[in-house]
């Protein structure tokens, strides 16, 4: 039986991630000029391995728009196309992977499908970063952005340093 809090929740939190993700991707021109050479391809991101005592994520759809963005991927019906690259994430390690994740690097992943896809997706992943004090300065001005993206940079250098001691006793026996 379905939960209907996950049923409520879940298209809430995918239409979001699809948002920021856009968001992000249209500070980078160069971005999306890569992905517009693959409009119409799906791209699935699973999770493998999970191990936390909660409900694992779903499956993750998303087509590339002609404009080089992305959207849920679904077909007529609700049933979800065949992917021309799927992502799978290793969530074995969870405190690994978020210590990879906070010092810029990937998780472990398994990458299967479209090599061009991948090629460029890798790009992406790997040239295309969030500029928060740009969009904390459009909302507060530079004053309190300055002061808000200082308070940032520390919260992060500590929950990367939390994660990386986390990863290191989690790995010893």
């Amino acid at each position: 039986m379905a939960n209907p809090v996950t049923e409520l929740l879940l298209p809430a939190a995918t239409d979001r991630f699809i948002l920021l993700a856009n968001h992000v991707l249209q500070s980078a021109p160069a971005a999306t000029d890569r992905l517009k050479a693959h409009a119409g391809r799906v791209l699935r991101i699973e999770v493998d391995n999970w191990r936390v005592p909660l409900p694992p994520p779903p499956p993750l759809a998303l087509r590339i728009t002609p404009a080089g963005l992305f959207e849920a991927a679904a077909a007529a019906g609700g049933a979800e196309p065949e992917a021309d690259l799927r992502l799978r994430v290793d969530a074995a390690h969870p405190l690994d992977a978020a210590r990879r994740v906070a010092t810029g690097e990937l998780p472990p992943l398994q990458i299967e499908g479209d090599v061009a896809l991948a090629s460029d997706m890798s790009w992406v992943v790997a040239n295309v970063r969030w500029d928060i004090a740009a969009d904390l300065e459009r909302v507060f001005g530079p004053l309190v952005a300055g002061g808000l993206a200082q308070v940032g940079d520390k919260l992060a250098a500590t929950a990367r340093t939390l994660a990386q001691g986390a990863a290191s006793v989690w790995r010893k026996p």
